[in-house]
């Protein structure tokens, strides 16, 4: 078999990405994106972009993301390989210099499709001959104007927070007792500061946010909203309760005034997510009235 050759894009041959047929099962395919460089009026830089060329016809391809102002990729989100070459695909990862989260788009049903089930098998296996490890599978929604307005919640009062420190030791809190995979990784391997950090990185890389705390009828603090804006739109980036704090169902209430507060700033649509594990997260995003579009797998 021909020797494989892996590079980067450029903005004058970035058109050989579309080269490589792409049935729209997995991927930004199915979120209905289309590959284009910021050049272009799109979301991807060719030189975050790679491709493995066998006999200069393009076999496996990846895009790594970030945003206009990012120096180095967020995560990776886009990857596929033409039949028959998933092994290319893998070479393609190790030899690519990212080292992000692998953040694998699939449509909500895809374990029951037997075509989409393939796909994403496929997609993992290669990323896993690679290096990378599957850490948790998330489940997307997506809230419209269509949807309706949840009741606005009226047991809580809220309180926009911009002290760092401040907001800092409430997401220390939360994340002392969580479900979410990505933080218990972070305390597991560096410590609880490292997990509340991630979380205030998120929020000073968001190009508009508006933290917001929750408060009782008796003044004690019952966790934290994140309304954000994110460079595709709006979106409720957190919902934290306290510890302490659960079991009273307060989630409902963050994500139900979350949304509020997106539509009043002009939101008509507005994203959010969680893990699968987590359950009552889940019902409570359907409680509130938001619809699941997808689901992501996050390999690191």
């Amino acid at each position: 078999m021909t020797e494989l050759v892996i590079r980067a894009l450029t903005e004058s041959d970035a058109a050989l990405f579309d080269t490589l047929d792409d049935p729209g099962l997995v991927g930004r395919a199915i979120a209905g994106i289309e590959y284009a460089t910021f050049a272009e009026g799109g979301d991807y830089r060719p030189d975050w972009t790679y491709v493995a060329l066998r006999d200069d016809r393009v076999v496996a391809r990846a895009a790594w993301w970030g945003a206009e102002g990012d120096e180095t990729p967020v995560l990776f989100n886009w990857f596929d390989f033409a039949e028959g070459e998933q092994d290319a695909g893998t070479e393609l990862l190790r030899r690519a210099p990212f080292d992000v989260e692998y953040e694998l788009m699939l449509p909500p049903d895809w374990r029951e499709r037997p075509e989409t089930l393939a796909a994403g098998q496929t997609r993992i296996a290669a990323a896993e001959a690679a290096g990378m490890r599957m850490l948790v599978e998330r489940y997307h929604y997506r809230w419209t104007t269509e949807c309706g307005l949840p009741p606005r919640p009226d047991r809580l009062t809220f309180r926009e927070e911009r002290d760092d420190a401040v907001l800092f030791g409430v997401l220390r809190r939360i994340h002392s007792a969580t479900l979410d995979a990505h933080a218990l990784r972070s305390a597991a391997e560096h410590d609880l500061d490292k997990a509340a950090q991630e979380e205030l990185d998120y929020i000073h890389w968001c190009p508009e946010a508006w933290p917001q705390l929750a408060y009782d009828a008796e003044g004690e603090l019952v966790g934290m909203h994140l309304p954000v804006r994110i460079p595709s739109g709006f979106a409720a980036g957190f919902i934290g309760v306290l510890p302490e704090q659960r079991g009273h169902g307060y989630a409902f209430d963050l994500l139900a005034e979350c949304t509020h507060f997106l539509v009043d700033k002009g939101a008509t649509v507005v994203v959010g997510a969680t893990d699968e594990g987590n359950f009552p997260m889940a019902a409570h995003f359907a409680k509130v009235g938001y619809p699941m579009v997808q689901k992501r797998i996050n390999l690191v």
